[in-house]
């Protein structure tokens, strides 16, 4: 493998350090992620304090641990990518300044990744490349989106969250129906065992052919539901009570069946959005490829609404590898591949942006 093909990538914009080696764009060599799930877990989301100043102690290692496994030394390293914008300011500048230093001491191009471009990009990872033109759904704990894909390097934003992201609605949810955080593995493993049309929660689809989301209106359905508020829509376990009988008020008052049901119920509501969006997204564009990206990607029953989508459009579905659905510098440094063979290198004084204008 010659020196121009491999990219060193560094990706830190939340609660993962990560650092990956890849060659030729999607040979992944080397994939070394330090999680920080445990930090945040008690406080049933990310603090950003917190994530910065985890990155700071793992960084280091990280690079290490992405080099030794590869076995690429620093002088065949082409390039280093770094995803510096979306994301938490003072996460992103951690990664960014450890970037920069290793392009200045190796002497090689840095190049600056939308990190949420690189999730579009990430099924590209130890697979075939892409065909284009696709729709490519994108949704995390931080975004939910919609992008016109007509290459590695060529995206256009077709919809987003108006409020809430998918990711941040399951981790909200999970910690309303006290499931744990992560929310999106915890709603996951409880749905398994509940009825998806149990609950009949709310799809908020906007108005016209709206490609934006929403899905705080759901969160809310579901804490009514939980709490009892007058008005909400029943369980239908509820329905078949005597008249008269009290309703449960409260997480407490819920049975573990009834909680997997609101999860399955819940689940099922954010999977119809998506799906009902994508398609909108797939048919206005004409694409000839469906592509998820990003932690919620995972999600087996997203995964399988998908697949049947892509069916029933005659298009060809790319999913990610579990692994590089979550957060992963894999999918910088293949990203960054492509914006190195178009000659697209950035300076050493670039900045990190915590958000991106539409």
């Amino acid at each position: 493998m010659s020196k121009q093909t491999i990219v060193l990538g560094i990706e830190s914009s939340c609660d993962e350090t990560a650092c990956a080696v890849v060659a030729e764009g999607s040979d992944v060599l080397a994939n070394s992620v330090a999680s920080q799930i445990e930090l945040h877990a008690r406080f049933g989301g990310v603090v950003p304090e917190i994530a910065s100043r985890a990155h700071i102690e793992a960084i280091n290692t990280v690079i290490q641990q992405a080099l030794d496994h590869s076995g690429v030394s620093p002088d065949r390293i082409a390039a280093v990518a770094i995803a510096n914008e979306p994301g938490l300011i003072g996460s992103l500048l951690v990664g960014l300044m450890a970037a920069k230093t290793l392009a200045w001491v190796w002497d090689v191009p840095l190049v600056g990744v939308n990190h949420v471009y690189a999730h579009a990009y990430s099924a590209a990872l130890n697979a075939g490349p892409i065909e284009y033109p696709a729709a490519a759904l994108i949704c995390s704990g931080g975004h939910t989106a919609l992008y016109r894909c007509e290459g590695p390097t060529q995206m256009e934003l077709l919809g987003s969250t108006i409020d809430d992201a998918a990711g941040e609605a399951f981790d909200k949810v999970a910690s309303i129906l006290h499931l744990g955080y992560p929310g999106g593995p915890a709603i996951q493993r409880a749905a398994e065992h509940g009825d998806p049309h149990a609950v009949k929660f709310p799809r908020t689809l906007l108005r016209g052919q709206s490609l934006d989301f929403s899905f705080s209106g759901l969160k809310t359905a579901v804490l009514y539901h939980v709490n009892g508020v007058p008005g909400a829509r029943r369980h239908k376990r509820a329905r078949k009570r005597k008249a008269g009988a009290a309703r449960p008020n409260g997480i407490e008052n819920l049975s573990e069946q009834d909680i997997a049901d609101i999860a399955a119920s819940f689940q099922a509501a954010v999977v119809d959005v998506l799906r009902i969006k994508l398609r909108r997204a797939a048919k206005h564009m004409g694409a000839r490829t469906l592509v998820l990206g990003g932690g919620v990607s995972a999600n087996s029953a997203l995964r399988s609404a998908a697949s049947e989508l892509a069916e029933s459009m005659r298009c060809t579905l790319r999913l990610p590898e579990l692994r590089f659905c979550v957060d992963n510098a894999a999918m910088t440094a293949g990203l960054g591949y492509h914006y190195f063979r178009a000659g697209q290198t950035v300076p050493l004084d670039l900045t990190a942006r915590a958000t991106v204008r539409r």
